[in-house]
């Protein structure tokens, strides 16, 4: 087995990355690949040197990739070399003191409540199965700050109605307990009843399916966000990431504290959620633009 292949099968079984993200990682190791053969005459990845990705990274801007593009093949090169020395096929990581491309940051801006409000209590779902399940994969997104992988990936075990929790697989394997408003449970409840009736379920152990009783893809959960969303908002991006920042937003808004919000997204550090805090800040200025007496006039 190639060291590629092995690479792959590591993120898909140990790291519990998803499907798509495997396939983005093994895209990028054989452009890099193809570049070494007309540029060194050589494909053994584990003989690389820096200077060797110094030049694609060059070539990469020369050709007009963006920054942003660059980092990411960058930091799949990254996982590989890490890889190869978790398996003590090279002694230290070629990338070992490479810095990242200087990127400009993307403000991402979140459903505003109305919006939310609009889409969940004014639109029309269809009846049955599908309009169920489509409610309440947005509504989870929005009350729960989940993923979309973790959201695809939830098993039937995973759900507890009686104490309203579910339990969720995120990056690295972590786990971790999100609570269920009551709303939702009892979306749950009517979603259950519905997939009961499926006629044929091909993937038992998964609680979100589609009609024909597959589990849900990457591809399809996108879809169904931004179709909905598009109704309502003239926003450019309507995700299910955006689905997240808006709950992590709106929490804190709302008074919640940065810490409670960060174990509820599942990060490892204050500093990834810090990013969702620029709307809070706006909230905060308002506030304090109404309330302080240095501004009544």
């Amino acid at each position: 087995m190639s060291y590629q292949k092995a690479f792959q099968e590591y993120l898909q079984l140990e790291k519990n990355y998803s499907m798509h993200t495997v396939t983005a990682y093994g895209n990028d190791l054989i452009f890099f690949k193809e570049f070494l053969k007309s540029n060194f005459e050589m494909d053994q990845l584990e003989e690389v040197n820096y200077s060797m990705i110094r030049s694609w990274i060059v070539a990469m801007v020369d050709d007009g990739v963006a920054n942003s593009s660059v980092n990411r093949k960058i930091a799949s090169l990254k996982s590989f070399y890490k890889f190869l020395l978790k398996i003590k096929v090279i002694k230290s990581s070629p990338l070992l003191k490479h810095k990242s491309l200087k990127t400009p940051k993307k403000l991402q801006i979140p459903f505003s409540e109305n919006e939310l409000d609009m889409v969940l209590n004014n639109l029309k779902f269809p009846d049955g199965f599908e309009g169920i399940r489509d409610k309440l994969i947005i509504d989870m997104f929005y009350t729960t700050g989940i993923r979309r992988i973790e959201l695809i990936s939830l098993k039937m075990q995973n759900i507890d109605l009686h104490n309203r929790t579910l339990k969720v697989l995120g990056k690295r394997n972590k786990e971790r307990i999100l609570p269920i408003v009551p709303v939702i449970a009892s979306q749950i409840e009517k979603y259950l009843t519905e997939r009961a009736q499926l006629e044929v379920i091909k993937d038992p152990e998964y609680f979100f399916l589609m009609l024909k009783g597959v589990k849900l893809n990457d591809s399809f959960v996108y879809r169904l966000i931004n179709y909905y969303f598009s109704n309502v908002s003239e926003k450019v991006k309507k995700s299910p990431h955006i689905l997240r920042h808006t709950f992590a937003t709106h929490l804190l808004n709302n008074g919640a504290d940065l810490n409670s919000v960060k174990e509820l997204l599942g990060h490892a550090s204050l500093a990834s959620t810090q990013v969702y805090t620029h709307s809070s800040l706006s909230e905060l200025k308002k506030v304090y633009g109404q309330a302080h007496p240095r501004n009544k006039n």
